[in-house]
């Protein structure tokens, strides 16, 4: 039985059930200053040295300025009933996600987790957005605030998102196209990309 493609008016009235308000927050970032700036404040203060370096850890950033300072290398879609691991590769060609759809089952519970490295300096307020279109018309949108980082560049960092629910029934089947953005609070776009979901009846129809 061929599945049943919602009307217009259909995703009009999806679109509004997800939309949610965006409250406008009067915040404005700290001034940005950069790692040797922050190792020099209080440096005869010898418990505050040990407590950034706890937290910066060697601070030995990548030498090479060609080097972004945050690079998004991989986005995972963590679902315990997927039958094979569902994965992009961030780091090679992003024009190719929008033909090889993820296939996700209705109604699933999943998580994305977004991997990714700073090489140089801190970075404040990290935050991972999402837009989801059928059909061209916009039916949901997620903003999650990642946080703040200091340079790593051996070793990656990991950002979950919560748990959401697949969508399902009859008029959710069918194939949405995902516009993600890796941003921070001075609107740095670090990383955007395109790809594709596919939602249906079962794993394999």
């Amino acid at each position: 039985m061929a599945e049943q493609e919602p009307t217009p008016e259909e995703l009009a009235a999806i679109a509004a059930a997800n939309e949610e308000s965006e409250a406008s927050v009067n915040y404005r970032p700290p001034a940005q200053k950069s790692l040797q700036e922050i190792q020099e404040l209080d440096k005869d203060d010898e418990s505050l040295r040990k407590y950034k370096e706890a937290l910066l850890g060697s601070a030995k950033g990548v030498a090479d300025p060609t080097v972004p300072n945050v690079q998004v290398t991989k986005m995972t879609l963590l679902c315990e009933q997927a039958p094979n691991p569902l994965v992009l590769d961030l780091t090679g060609d992003l024009d190719g996600f929008k033909k090889k759809p993820f296939v996700l089952k209705e109604g699933v519970d999943y998580k994305i987790q977004i991997t990714f490295k700073v090489n140089k300096d801190i970075v404040s307020g990290l935050k991972y957005n999402q837009q989801s279109f059928r059909k061209g018309v916009k039916v949901d949108k997620s903003d999650y605030m990642v946080g703040s980082y200091g340079p790593r560049p051996e070793e990656a960092y990991e950002f979950l998102t919560t748990m959401e629910e697949a969508p399902k029934g009859m008029l959710a089947r069918g194939t949405y196209n995902i516009k993600s953005k890796f941003t921070d609070d001075d609107k740095h776009d670090h990383l955007s990309w395109e790809w594709c979901l596919t939602i249906k009846k079962e794993w394999k129809d």
